[in-house]
């Protein structure tokens, strides 16, 4: 079978895969860990990267500390 993928659906998978590689290599490198590691996941598929990376490197569901 030679199935063709059309052209907007492919820039449209390029721009998430890129958007979401950018959103990871900067936000990494702001929170000192292997950016290029997490740009370099971010291309290859979406968006399992993102995901994991908020839930097991950020930890974003942990409650911050509030002084009392």
């Amino acid at each position: 079978m030679n199935e063709e993928i059309s052209v907007p659906i492919l820039v449209l998978v390029a721009v998430i895969l890129i958007s979401q590689s950018t959103f990871l290599f900067i936000n990494a490198r702001k929170h000192g860990h292997n950016y290029w590691l997490w740009g370099i996941l971010g291309l290859i598929q979406a968006p399992s990267p993102t995901i994991f990376y908020l839930i097991f490197v950020r930890k974003i569901w942990k409650k911050k500390k509030t002084k009392h």
